[in-house]
């Protein structure tokens, strides 16, 4: 198949999904590499954005999602009369920062970071979509880990967790390296 009719497909499929598609799925259906699933998905994204088209693609991690443009959000919210994103409390926040660095997460973890009970702040960020389930830790009592969804990615503007801006994070179980202080007679 040549390059333009790869891209129609994609473009249906991606319309009809209405969600992030991964490009092994893309690949595995249209019987095509992924490098050229990568290139023919890239060159309708800049052809839709180069024409200032009501809608674009998206990259979100190992896949794409076909959105409206954000020039025309105000109109799209209006006729749809859609939610602004979720407001988050600066409790919740904190707690969706946590699972972000640090995923998979355990809200123990949240907990010891934060200091307090974070139980009604993960339960907000789950029934906003923000956070999922990722399993269960292999300790007694094997409890959830949670990580961010595509929907985090989405409300936040990013397309993969590699965007997130670098900060120091803590370690856990990890021996604290002593400081050595100065013997009798040395200099500091």
């Amino acid at each position: 198949m040549d390059r333009e009719e790869l891209q129609r497909i994609i473009e249906a499929i991606l319309f009809a999904a209405g969600e992030r598609v991964e490009v092994s799925r893309l690949a595995y259906t249209l019987e095509v590499d992924e490098a050229d699933i990568i290139a023919a998905v890239d060159e309708l994204a800049n052809k839709l954005a180069f024409e200032r088209r009501g809608i674009r693609i998206i990259k979100l991690e190992k896949g794409y999602q076909m959105v409206s443009s954000g020039e025309f959000a105000d109109f799209v919210t209006k006729a749809l009369e859609t939610r602004k994103p979720p407001k988050l409390s600066a409790s919740q926040l904190e707690a969706l920062t946590i699972i972000a660095y640090y995923q998979p997460a355990t809200k123990a973890m949240v907990e010891q970071i934060r200091g307090v009970d974070s139980s009604y702040s993960i339960s907000a960020l789950l029934n906003k979509k923000l956070i999922e389930e990722a399993g269960r830790l292999n300790v007694p009592g094997r409890p959830i880990q949670y990580r961010t969804t595509p929907d985090f990615l989405r409300t936040f503007g990013l397309s993969s967790l590699e965007e997130l801006p670098p900060i120091e994070k803590i370690s856990f179980g990890e021996p604290i390296e002593e400081v050595q202080t100065p013997k009798e007679g040395e200099g500091c």
